[in-house]
């Protein structure tokens, strides 16, 4: 058997993850970010193949610090990195680049559970209100992402078509290509009714994309679907004209969506569908959240708490 370099070894389970496991391209760029720092911690001439030590050396130093100068990652981070190297080298030994069972060898951290950061409903309805400051799209924008509890990369990736304005609903691409339906109800229809009426055609227009082609449905000023960056900075900038504490972000409308359904009565099985969530136990992470919002209600209410 001839051992193949360690980027070419990557290179090809890169190929595998996108030609026949079919993983989203974000999930794919993450992996390769993983395991090119990996390939960095290998001196040349040095065997990867043989023994899962390089692999725990390099995960025991990301536990401690990160890149030189950084803090040690976090443990969803750690716990994606063993994930990316588990299956990296559990690829190579399937087809036969390497002799040994390296896989085997490797543990994955144990998931830590941590409640996400949520908004209250009159701290949600004064973020909306401070996102108008930023312009139209900004309202619109946070608008969608609480009325449908949207991850950003779903928001911004949304087309005009996407969008039922008749049916009150839009078409979301999630996490490993799986589309469903989510209701937007009646107060964000009204907004997305007004950007469509006008200003997104502009915007269109310096774009060069004709509106009756479709195109994305939030857009920069350059007229070409808004960037990640850009969504998350229109949050923070409505979070700090709002004067909320604490970091504010578009997954912390998510999140707030989610409890905000539970507190009212919805079947969590109705949530995970609506998040889509691929198991039940992430979404049952904001039914603890729900119950510690309770007990504090009650701490604070009960005259014997």
């Amino acid at each position: 058997m001839v051992t193949p370099h360690l980027d070419s070894a990557i290179e090809s389970y890169l190929t595998h993850l996108h030609v026949e496991r079919g993983l989203a391209p974000a999930t794919i760029r993450a992996y390769r970010g993983d395991l090119t720092d990996f390939a960095t911690t290998i001196p040349a001439g040095t065997a990867w193949t043989d023994s899962p030590e390089p692999a725990v050396r390099y995960l025991a130093a990301r536990t401690t610090r990160g890149k030189p100068g950084e803090p040690g990652l976090a443990a969803s981070s750690l716990r994606r990195r063993a994930a990316a190297l588990k299956g990296f080298y559990r690829f190579a030994y399937g087809e036969e680049l390497i002799k040994t069972d390296v896989a085997a060898h490797l543990d994955l951290p144990r998931p830590t559970r941590h409640l996400p950061d949520t908004l209250d409903v009159d701290e949600v309805e004064r973020l909306l209100e401070a996102a108008s400051a930023g312009g139209l799209r900004d309202r619109v924008l946070l608008e969608v992402l609480y009325a449908a509890g949207l991850r950003v990369s779903e928001a911004i990736g949304l087309d005009r078509e996407d969008l039922s304005l008749d049916g009150g609903f839009v078409r979301v691409v999630g996490k490993g290509d799986r589309e469903r339906l989510v209701p937007v109800g009646d107060v964000a229809l009204d907004w997305l009714n007004d950007w469509l009426s006008g200003p997104r055609d502009a915007l269109l227009a310096i774009g060069r994309v004709r509106p009756s082609r479709g195109g994305p449905l939030f857009l920069g000023a350059r007229g070409r679907r808004l960037a990640r960056q850009q969504a998350w900075a229109a949050v923070a900038a409505a979070a700090k004209r709002a004067e909320l504490a604490g970091r504010v972000s578009p997954h912390t409308l998510r999140h707030s969506f989610a409890t905000h359904l539970l507190e009212g009565g919805a079947d969590l099985r109705v949530v995970q569908e609506l998040l889509g969530h691929a198991s039940i136990s992430t979404t049952q992470l904001y039914t603890h959240l729900t119950g510690e919002r309770i007990r504090d209600v009650y701490r604070r209410a009960h005259p014997r708490a």
